[in-house]
């Protein structure tokens, strides 16, 4: 009887693992080919709701789930260059208060929705900090938050700016195309060496970060550990899609797999309330570009991208496929990123207490 009620269960297993990796390969696709953001972590993360909602939870094994974050914390700290740096010095303070505008704004909102009791708990406020929304998710999951709504609520926002970006482009800009993953990272390495080093690093720093009891530890250990080595030249990372995408699909599966009946329905009832508040910091932001136009000149493409509270990878292929200047784009996006990663914990508890809610109050069924 044991042995046949053993047997069901692999049975059962099995077929949502067959499911969950069709389901995941057609969205994802089908994302990528209409040049969506995070194609290959957005499609496999709604194929996990599907399944988790329908059919019950699939098994992730947690050393999966660690790789994938190391592979998110190697693309982030990938971005961390002397150049960048350099950008950001040379306007340190127009370029720190355009950074920290953008998070009191996201602060307010979060903290709004958070007192209105839109989302339970803390949720709202890590769902709209505007910083690397994988991170933010991962993070809000060690800090004892619905992993299921803060994804969404960060996703909505993702999404709805990097169409907008694309939107916003083609107005300035008209021969600036849009783009998917699959369109500029090529699939197979072309250093070889720095692709072996890559993954062993990220092997190696994941554990010890999961050792250590670092909180989201292999993001962040990955990334600051990541960034340091190589602007040292010890370490050259090495990003193909045959490495970015099941890193994506892992961490979609990780996410959504955490989604529950209940989740979907907080979700889907607090959505005007997210879609509104996203509007209001696009609005903030737009507002913001036009000061930033005003106080240094840039053109008001570079601004606005430079504003955008999210969608960095989209961002980044519509500024260098705009021909703007990416390097001060980017450098924006990716410190604020940085920001919130090292302070999002610091603001997510004040704004919690603020509000009267403990970190991490309002876990719904996220295991």
């Amino acid at each position: 009887m044991r042995a046949a009620r053993k047997a069901m269960a692999m049975r059962q297993s099995l077929l949502r693992w067959t499911l969950l990796v069709i389901l995941s390969a057609v969205l994802a696709v089908g994302l990528d080919w209409l040049h969506l953001p995070a194609a290959f972590l957005l499609g496999p993360m709604i194929a996990a709701i599907m399944v988790a909602v329908s059919f019950g939870p699939v098994h992730l094994p947690g050393l999966a789930f660690n790789w994938a974050q190391g592979v998110v914390g190697c693309l982030i700290a990938r971005a961390i260059t002397p150049s960048l740096l350099a950008e950001i010095g040379r306007d340190w303070p127009i370029f720190a208060s355009g950074v920290l505008a953008v998070v009191l704004l996201s602060m307010v909102i979060g903290w709004l929705l958070t007192r209105w009791q839109v989302l339970p708990g803390s949720t709202a406020i890590w769902g709209t900090l505007p910083g690397a929304a994988a991170a933010m998710v991962i993070m809000a999951g060690d800090f004892g938050c619905d992993v299921g709504l803060v994804a969404f609520v960060q996703y909505v926002r993702v999404i709805i700016v990097s169409v907008l970006s694309a939107v916003v482009a083609a107005v300035f800009v008209p021969a600036a195309p849009a783009g998917g993953l699959s369109a500029h990272i090529a699939f197979l390495p072309s250093d070889w060496l720095g692709f072996g080093e890559t993954v062993g690093f990220i092997v190696v720093a994941s554990f010890l970060a999961v050792r250590l009891r670092i909180p989201a530890g292999p993001l962040m250990f990955v990334m600051v550990i990541g960034a340091l080595l190589q602007n040292l030249h010890v370490l050259r990372i090495a990003l193909p899609q045959i490495l970015l995408i099941p890193g994506y699909c892992v961490l979609g599966w990780g996410i959504g797999m955490r989604f529950r009946r209940e989740t979907l329905r907080q979700a889907m009832h607090a959505l005007p309330s997210i879609l509104v508040s996203t509007l209001f910091l696009l609005l903030a932001c737009g507002g913001l570009a036009v000061v930033l136009v005003e106080l240094t000149g840039m053109d008001p493409l570079t601004a606005y991208l430079a504003t955008s509270p999210g969608g960095a990878s989209t961002v980044a292929i519509i500024a260098s496929a705009s021909h703007l200047n990416v390097a001060y784009v980017m450098a924006m996006q990716v410190a604020r990123a940085w920001f919130l990663m090292l302070t999002g914990p610091l603001i997510a508890r004040t704004l919690s207490r603020w509000a009267g809610y403990p970190l991490g109050h309002g876990r719904s069924g996220s295991g």
